[in-house]
């Protein structure tokens, strides 16, 4: 257990290290820098790249966006093949799905405890 944790943390510290690195040396946006990670997972991912260091270093690849391309590749390419052409418009939207909810509920609930009063 302890290996897993220290295998997902350099691996997930290496992924935000090249992202302080874009961050500090270019000139790139943040916003940018995010939509390539995503993409930089879907491309790793269809090149057969990104599954097996998922599969090494287990949340130190899955919770960075990289991740979350990898994420939406895996599920394209799996209702390609069972769906046929219309998977590669439901794939993506059906594997991330959990994720997005998630997202959405914990902003509510974030947004709803940590508001701001109006003091006018």
């Amino acid at each position: 257990m302890l290996t897993d944790l220290i295998k997902a943390f350099i691996i997930g510290g290496a992924i935000c290290t090249v992202g302080q690195l874009l961050i500090d040396y270019t000139k790139l946006t943040p916003a940018r820098i995010l939509t390539g990670f995503v993409v930089a997972g879907v491309i790793l991912s269809a090149a057969g790249i990104y599954g097996p260091l998922a599969d090494f270093a287990g949340a130190g690849a899955s919770v960075p966006l990289t991740g979350f391309g990898h994420l939406l590749a895996e599920g394209i390419r799996k209702a390609v093949d069972s769906d046929g052409f219309i998977g590669i418009f439901t794939g993506g939207l059906t594997a991330a799905s959990g994720g997005v909810t998630a997202a959405l509920l914990f902003g509510l609930a974030a947004a709803l405890i940590f508001r701001q009063k109006d003091n006018s």
